[in-house]
């Protein structure tokens, strides 16, 4: 990159964002919610006041191009085309919208494609040109890069592994679908599980039913608690056979995970480990590493976004 960009990821609960310098030094950052918003125009206000006010009028005005990184963020169109895991509903014209209260260069794309940008470029994928790159975060999202180039698809939207079917006739998904992986092995998936297990095991348990929260599980597991644990054994069990299936669509070199679910560590990586060797085909197997992002939680999703908006 060789100019200053600005890199905005917009997640399910936060939207986070950060000036880039050409190196991929993230400058300054900062993060607004992105929900409790009467409409999007409000947000994107917030959005705006709340960059210019943090980099003033000086700094905002060096400001060449922004890239954004949003759930179901389609990089053809510029819009965010029925993303469930968003208030707001339908298609929204986003790019338009941000180039008309920014007044700069605006390009988007999935979140998790900016997220595997972002690997690609200062991460764990640094020289791969196959890999997939899997959030595990409000929702299930993922990029997958093949030949070196993102698989966008004829439409912009390839590579939705959170929206297939991991378990047939499933939980209800916020997509519309039943059985979706992100219903299993989203944060919001893993508080469903719990709540199963919960009902089903109420006196063999620490965990309570108000409040819970994928944090709260984690550390529950983690002081040695049976149904917690049980959890993440479910959820890693789940998207290990997942990614197996993966792996038979873009052979790739590894799979990259990346968000707040994987600081887990082994409550999760062991049985989804297991599960992704066990369910892999046999010309596969001993082949795909298993890599945990090699940036820290919000950056990648930055740099991918900013590299999308330099490029």
């Amino acid at each position: 990159m060789g100019k200053t960009v600005l890199g905005i990821d917009i997640g399910g609960t936060n939207t986070v964002w950060g000036l880039v310098a050409s190196g991929g030094q993230i400058l300054r950052r900062g993060q607004i919610s992105t929900r409790g918003y009467d409409d999007v125009a409000s947000y994107i206000h917030q959005l705006y006041t709340s960059i210019h006010q943090a980099l003033g009028p000086d700094e905002f005005n060096r400001v060449e191009a922004i890239g954004v990184g949003a759930p179901n963020g389609n990089f053809f169109t510029g819009q965010i085309e029925f993303a469930p895991n968003l208030e707001w509903k339908g298609i929204i014209p986003l790019q338009a919208l941000l180039v008309e209260q920014f007044q700069k260069q605006v390009r988007l794309t999935n979140d998790a494609n900016a997220a595997a940008l972002g690997e690609m470029q200062f991460g764990a994928a640094i020289g791969m040109r196959d890999f997939i790159l899997v959030t595990l975060g409000t929702g299930v999202g993922s990029g997958f890069v093949a030949n070196g180039q993102l698989v966008y698809g004829h439409d912009g939207f390839a590579g939705e592994l959170g929206h297939v079917i991991a378990i047939r006739n499933g939980r209800a998904c916020g997509c519309g679908r039943n059985g979706c992986l992100e219903a299993y092995t989203s944060a919001t998936g893993v508080v469903r599980t719990a709540l199963e297990l919960i009902n089903e095991l109420p006196h063999s348990t620490t965990l309570k039913k108000e409040g819970l929260s994928a944090k709260k599980i984690a550390q529950a597991a983690q002081h040695g608690d049976a149904v917690a644990k049980r959890v993440f054994e479910i959820t890693g069990e789940i998207l290990g056979q997942s990614l197996a299936d993966a792996v038979a669509i873009t052979s790739p070199e590894a799979i990259i995970l990346f968000g707040g679910l994987v600081q887990a560590g082994d409550l999760i990586m062991q049985p989804l480990r297991e599960a992704f060797e066990a369910n892999l085909l046999s010309i596969y197997k001993h082949k795909v590493r298993i890599l945990l992002s090699a940036l820290p939680e919000s950056d990648a999703a930055i740099l991918g976004a900013a590299g999308l908006a330099a490029s």
